[in-house]
C-alpha cells in the first residue's frame, strides 16, 4: 500500500495513456413495506439515444461554427453552479451535471456553450450533507434514455431512475440517512450489477453491523433486486462518495475516513474494508490518503492510472497501479490549490479529465463564479516528482 505526503503545489505527475431483498433490520430503522415492485416509468421529453457529434474539441478550442473565441479559463466548462456532484457523460460527447443543493440536472459542452437546464429531480433533501449526490447512465442508455441517481430525502438515502423530463421512480430505498457522512457513489458494472456506496451517517459501528445498509458497498439489477445473498457487496467502510471500474472490470471506491487516512479500495465480493475497526481478514487499502490531502470524493480509472478527486485536499490525486493492482511509486498532486474542492473525476474518450469543484458547499471559500465543471488534459509523465 502506497501512502500520499505532503502536497507539492504544481508538481506534474502522469499521462493518461488511455482514455435486502433489503434486510429486515436495516440501521437507521428501516423497515422494508414489502418486495420491490416495478412502476412504469413515466414518460418524459424524448432524449435519446443522443445523436453522434464531431469529436470534443480540446479545452478552450472555439466553439465549433461560432467563429468567436471562448473568453476565459479554457479548462471551465461552466459556472455559477450549485455544488456540483454527480457528473455524467452522454455517447455525443456531452455531460450531465447535478446540483446537490438544487437537485437541478444541466447540460455541460466541451466547446464551453453555456450548461442548459434539463430538469428538477423532485423530493430531495439537502439538510446537512444529504442532496442529489450520485449520478449514472443505464447500461442501456442507447435504447432507454434512462438516469440513475442517488438522493436524499427526509427519511432515507435512495435510488431512483427516470426519463429526462419523468416522475423519478424507486429503485432502492431504506438507506440510512444522517446529517453527514450520506455517501453517494454510483457505478454500473460490465455485467449491468448496479453498484451503489453507503456512509455510516456518523454511526461507524453501522459499517460493519450486518443488518445495516450504511458503510457498504451494495449490488443491485437494474430493477432494484439484489444481486446474490443480499444487497451487501462489501462492508466496513466510511463513506462511499465515489465508485469507478477497472480496464479489468473490478470495482474501486474511494472511502472518506472521520478518523484516519482516506483509501482507495479494490472491492471484493463479502469483502470487510477495516471500519471502524480490522477484523480478521480486513482487507487493507490500494492507496492510502492523509486526511489533510484528502477527503476523497470522486474517482476514474483510466488504463492504469488513477485519479482521485481530493475535496480537502483541494486536487487531484494521480497514482499508477503496476500489474499487481499496488501503485508502482508515490502518488502525484494535479491541480493543488488551483480550483479549491475538487470532487467528481471522469475520463473522456479523448483521455482528459472531467472534474466538478465543491467550494459551494458551505466548507470552500468559493470564487465569484463557483462553482465550476472542468474539462483538462492531465499533465506529462515526463516531469513527475515524488510528494
Amino acid at each position: 500500500m502506497r501512502t500520499l505526503g505532503g502536497v507539492t503545489r504544481g508538481a506534474r505527475a502522469l499521462v493518461a495513456a488511455s482514455a435486502c431483498l433489503l434486510l429486515a433490520a436495516c440501521g437507521g430503522g428501516y423497515t422494508p413495506s414489502g418486495p420491490f415492485r416495478e412502476v412504469q416509468d413515466a414518460p418524459g421529453p424524448q432524449v435519446g439515444p443522443p445523436s453522434a457529434t464531431a469529436p470534443a474539441p480540446a479545452p478552450g478550442d472555439p466553439s465549433p461554427g461560432t467563429g468567436q473565441e471562448q473568453e476565459g479559463d479554457p479548462n471551465v466548462l461552466a459556472t455559477d453552479l450549485a455544488v456540483p456532484t454527480g457528473l455524467v457523460l452522454l455517447p455525443d460527447g456531452t455531460g450531465v451535471v447535478a446540483e446537490r443543493e438544487t437537485g437541478r440536472l444541466l447540460k455541460v459542452f466541451p466547446d464551453r456553450s453555456p450548461a442548459q437546464e434539463l430538469m428538477v429531480v423532485p423530493g430531495v433533501d439537502t439538510t446537512g450533507d444529504g442532496g442529489l449526490l450520485g449520478l449514472a447512465l443505464s447500461p442501456t442508455f442507447a435504447q432507454d434514455g434512462l438516469f440513475y441517481a442517488y438522493l436524499s430525502t427526509a427519511t432515507d438515502n435512495r435510488v431512483v431512475r427516470f426519463p429526462l423530463g419523468g416522475t423519478p421512480n424507486p429503485v432502492v430505498t431504506g438507506i440510512p440517512r444522517g446529517e453527514t457522512r450520506n455517501g453517494g457513489g454510483l457505478v454500473f458494472g460490465v455485467d449491468g450489477t448496479l453498484y451503489v456506496g453507503t456512509g455510516d451517517t456518523g454511526d461507524a459501528r453501522l459499517a460493519q453491523d450486518p443488518t445495516s445498509l450504511a458503510g457498504k458497498v451494495l449490488a443491485y439489477d437494474v430493477f432494484g433486486q439484489p444481486v446474490g445473498a443480499g444487497p451487501v457487496y462489501s462492508s466496513g467502510l466510511s463513506d462511499v462518495k465515489g465508485l469507478c471500474l477497472g480496464a479489468d472490470g473490478a470495482v474501486f471506491a474511494t472511502d472518506d475516513s472521520a478518523t484516519g487516512a482516506d483509501e482507495l479500495n479494490r472491492l471484493v465480493a463479502d469483502g470487510d474494508y477495516g471500519s471502524p475497526v480490522a477484523l480478521p481478514g480486513s482487507l487493507p487499502a490500494v492507496l492510502s490518503v492523509p486526511g489533510e490531502a484528502g477527503g476523497l470524493s470522486g474517482c476514474a480509472l483510466s488504463g492504469s492510472f488513477v485519479f482521485l478527486g481530493a475535496l480537502d485536499g483541494r486536487q487531484v490525486v494521480l497514482a499508477t497501479l503496476g500489474p499487481d493492482g499496488a501503485p508502482v511509486e508515490e502518488p502525484q498532486p494535479f491541480l493543488a490549490d488551483e480550483y479549491g474542492r475538487l470532487r467528481t473525476v471522469l475520463v473522456d474518450p479523448e483521455g482528459a479529465l472531467w472534474i466538478t469543484t465543491s467550494n459551494t458547499d458551505g466548507i470552500g471559500s468559493p470564487a465569484e463564479d463557483d462553482d465550476k465543471v472542468l474539462r483538462i488534459q492531465p499533465p506529462a509523465s515526463d516531469a513527475t516528482s515524488p510528494l
